[in-house]
């Protein structure tokens, strides 16, 4: 018998290994397999609002906890919208001759907003800023940058600043001249349903506004 054991081929151990792992390998992949198919429906039902979001339906937003100076990001049609409750003091920038001189639209007459939102804020209160959050260059997401002056320089009123190619936009998403971007940031139809709620996709009762016919989403 011990003669039979060395007359065994050479390789025959290397190929039961091989045999071996191969099946230990392909065991393990069908028991993960497996626990993802198990696990899939769980995953799912964890996310519902995520197909009701991407077909546009409107998504009503407390923001009775945000602070002046302070911006939230939701999402709506899968986009981010930027929530920013401005202090007195911005909204008073936003009407000086310093803020709109640097601006390439600053009456807001391209159409970027709804009707009811063409105004010195580009919103329905005057201290709560609804926008869209992608660039109109190239469709980056801007960052927020609210403090005056600082590493972009003295004449920065405060705002957003896209890093992908230098568009800023004031704290009504007004684009600066000689930027990238060609147009304001989008402001999308939304109006409040209580003094702390605000509802986004959805105009006023008195509003038709359709997005779809903004310049550039």
């Amino acid at each position: 018998m011990a003669e039979s054991a060395q007359s065994q081929p050479a390789g025959a151990h290397a190929e039961e290994g091989t045999r071996r792992d191969f099946l230990v390998i392909a065991a393990n992949a069908l028991m993960g397999v497996g626990v993802a198919c198990a696990a899939w429906p769980l995953i799912k039902s964890m996310n519902p609002a995520q197909d009701v979001l991407a077909a546009g339906a409107p998504v009503d937003i407390d923001i009775s906890s945000v602070q002046p100076g302070q911006q939230i990001v939701v999402l709506w049609r899968s986009r981010p919208i930027f929530i920013v409750r401005r202090p007195p003091d911005v909204l008073t920038k936003l009407q000086s001759d310093a803020d709109r001189s640097l601006l390439r639209d600053p009456d807001s007459d391209v159409l970027q907003q709804p009707p009811y939102a063409k105004n010195q804020y580009r919103s329905v209160k005057p201290d709560v800023l609804v926008l869209v959050g992608i660039c109109t260059h190239l469709g980056c997401i801007p960052n927020f940058v609210p403090e005056a002056g600082g590493s972009l320089g003295a004449n920065w009123p405060g705002g957003y600043f896209c890093p992908c190619h230098g568009s800023r936009y004031d704290l009504a998403g007004r684009v600066f001249s000689g930027v990238p971007a060609p147009y304001n940031l989008p402001v999308p139809p939304y109006h409040f349903v209580s003094d702390t709620v605000v509802r986004i996709g959805e105009n006023p009762p008195d509003s038709t506004f359709d997005f779809a016919s903004i310049e550039q989403i």
